[in-house]
Formats: C-alpha cells, structure tokens, sequence
C-alpha cells in the first residue's frame, strides 16, 4: 500500500542534526556528570513537524526521564528551552514574557507559511551568533519591573519530579519502593493547570501557567513611603554571606548620595542611609522585589523614624478580643493603697542606717544620738559571752 509523504521527506538538507540540546538549568539538572542518548531525526519538532535530533536523559536521582520536544530552530526563535518551553533568561513562560516586553507574536499559523517562514529563518541564522536569540525584539528589549519581579533565581528541580503513579492511586501498585513513580495523591483533574497545550505555550496564547503569575503579579504587595519625610534609611535583608560593604554600595550609590552604609553581617542585612528622601524613594522603587545579588532575592523595607519608633510600636499593636468565659477586671484599689504610707503611720525619719546600734558610741560627731532610755543588754560588749550567774546581781 502506498504512503503518502509529507515536504519533509524530500527535504532532508532541511533537517535538523545537532550535538547538545538547549536546555534550561532546571532541566538539565544537578548532576554535573549527566548522560545522554542521542537519537538522530528521531522525532517530529511539535512546532514545525521537521525531524530534529532528540536527546534523553535523567537529570538526576529519583527524578523522571526527559527529552527534548521541539527542534532548536523553533527554540532560538522565542529564547526557550526545548523540553520546558520556559524563557532561558527569566525562567517564564512565553505569555508572560511578551506581556511585559510588549512583543507581538508574528509567526505563521498555517502549516505551509510556517515551514517556508522556518527555512527562511535558518538560512538566516547560520550567518549569525548560534548562542544568541534569533528575534530581534528580544536582542532589543531590556528587562522590565514585571520580569525582575517574577523571574525565578534559582533552578526548579522540584518539576523534575516522577509522575503520579496511577497503580497507586487504584491501589493496586505492589513494587513499594522500587516503584520509579511518586505515591502522592493526584491534583484536581478540573484545574486549568492540568490541561496544557504545547503549542498554546510556544504561542503565548491560553496558558493557564503565564494567566496565574501575571496575577500573582497584580497582586503584589507594593513598598508606600512613610510620612516621615526625615525618613532616608532602607533596611536591606537576606543578605548572602560572602557580601562585602563595597558590592552593597556599589548596587546603591546609582540612586543618589549615600551618606553612610552600615553592614550587620550577623543579622545578613544592612542599613543605607541616603542624604535626600527623592534618592531614597529612587531606590526602594528601583530595588524592591527586584535587586537579586548572590543568587537571593533581597529584602527592601523603608527604616523607622527615631523619634516616632516608639508611638508606631504601640500604634501597630492590633487590638485583642477578651476571652470568653473568663471573670471581669478587677476593681482599682482603694485611695489608701495608692499612697505609700497610710495616714495612720507616720514615715520613718530620715536618718543613716543604723542596723547594728553603734551609733551610741561613736560620739558627737556623728550627728545622731540614740534616744535617752532605749538601751539593749543583749548589744552590751562587757556582757557579751558572760554567763547568767557571773553577772547577776550579789545581794
């Protein structure tokens, strides 16, 4: 019987032949000694449907196989990894990306426009930098507030996890823990996440991933200056620990004059105080949720008043329901507990401390004397140690 061929058939020069995939760090995983199988044209690209070469692999322990889903043609034109989809640079799905860089996808959607459109665009790169983007909006383009404030700074290995293992949740999966699937229970089928179409991705189009982080985004809470206007001192936090005060003022000398940088390695954070509030508000605008230094995100907050810390301590402290069940205040004491001696009683006299009665001997100089006919047998020093019939009275 006879087979239909398709354009690619009769043009193999056309078909993609590379040594090493594309790849994210994420999906490449931790493994510095990774391997690889290679499989010559052995896949259609889900994008172009050319033949490319595919690599598999496991990019580490107790994680699932992955291989490469589109050819590297289509993954120089949007910047992105060929197993994930996600942008090499942001670690974003494409939608989310083109929002923020205001790009706007001119790719053919028809499958004759796409591969005439594709070959012309490898002509074209094989004259150019193979390591840089083929779009010329994204060479363009420079970073944006919303990309510096959801672009991911260190590698996702946790979606390298194994799939759900769907003997487990039949219950009927007897291999335990040689099992290479997880024994998790399974996410909601009815969760848009769940359902992802690749092209819908590529196209930046309907991608449920890219719709929930522009409104984790919306979100966001923003950084309002305080009333104060005295008020020119960020505190800086989640410092790395190898920061040193010149790369600190290095990131904030740009916004305006720094009158003093104080670094607390102990505590990871830091104080810069600068000598006008308009650098200040310059700088939390710029550096919130935005300034990454070491591989950490750090933290921006605005300092506090000295002469006003206290009234806002007390005023921030939200205020609490009573209990319920629990007996009523006690009533004030009475007006005589409130003063420190009732008026029976008349204060002591304000004298020195005589304790032991020395003051009898010690004579005018003192300036005290003991009142006449107080006078303690026991405290005589020619009685003490005498016994009773040695001092009593002969008759």
């Amino acid at each position: 019987m006879a087979m239909s061929k398709s354009t690619n058939t009769y043009n193999r020069q056309n078909w993609e032949d590379s040594d090493f995939p594309i790849l994210c760090q994420t999906c490449l995983g931790d493994n510095p000694y990774i391997r690889m199988t290679k499989e010559k044209y052995g896949k259609e690209c889900k994008i172009c449907c050319r033949p490319f070469t595919v690599f598999r692999w496991c990019p580490g322990s107790r994680m699932r196989f992955k291989k490469t889903e589109i050819c590297q043609t289509c993954s120089k034109l949007k910047n992105v990894c060929q197993t994930c989809l996600l942008d090499l640079e942001y670690g974003l799905p494409i939608q989310v990306r083109d929002a923020a860089l205001k790009i706007q996808d001119d790719l053919p959607r028809n499958e004759v426009n796409k591969e005439y459109y594709i070959q012309n665009l490898d002509s074209q790169m094989s004259k150019f930098d193979p390591t840089q983007p083929s779009n010329s909006a994204l060479k363009s383009k420079g970073a944006s507030d919303l990309l510096l404030r959801l672009a991911r700074t260190a590698p996702y290995y946790k979606r390298n996890r194994p799939h759900v293992c769907s003997f487990w949740v039949k219950g009927e999966c007897r291999r335990g823990e040689e099992c290479p699937y997880r024994h998790e229970k399974p996410t909601d089928p009815d969760d848009p996440l769940a359902d992802q179409n690749i092209k819908d991705r590529y196209y930046g189009v309907n991608d449920p991933v890219a719709e929930k982080l522009m409104r984790r985004a919306a979100a966001m809470p923003a950084l309002p200056p305080p009333e104060d206007r005295t008020v020119t001192t960020l505190y800086i936090g989640n410092l790395p620990d190898n920061v040193t005060e010149d790369e600190l003022r290095g990131h904030f000398y740009q916004y305006g004059e720094i009158r003093c940088l104080t670094l607390v390695p102990r505590a990871q954070c830091a104080f810069v105080q600068y000598t006008t509030r308009s650098a200040a508000e310059h700088a939390a605008e710029k550096t919130f949720n935005r300034l990454v230094i070491g591989g950490k995100r750090l933290t921006i907050k605005w300092g506090k008043s000295q002469g006003r810390q206290g009234v806002n301590e007390k005023s921030d402290m939200p205020a609490l329901e009573p209990v319920p069940g629990l007996p009523g205040a006690l009533p004030p004491p009475p007006p005589a507990f409130l003063h420190p001696f009732p008026p029976q009683m008349p204060p002591p006299p304000n004298r020195p401390n005589d304790f032991f009665n020395l003051q009898h001997y010690a004579g005018p100089g003192w300036g005290w004397a003991p009142p006449p006919g107080l006078h303690y047998p026991s405290q005589d020093p020619a009685r003490l140690g005498a016994h009773a019939h040695a001092n009593a009275p002969q008759t």
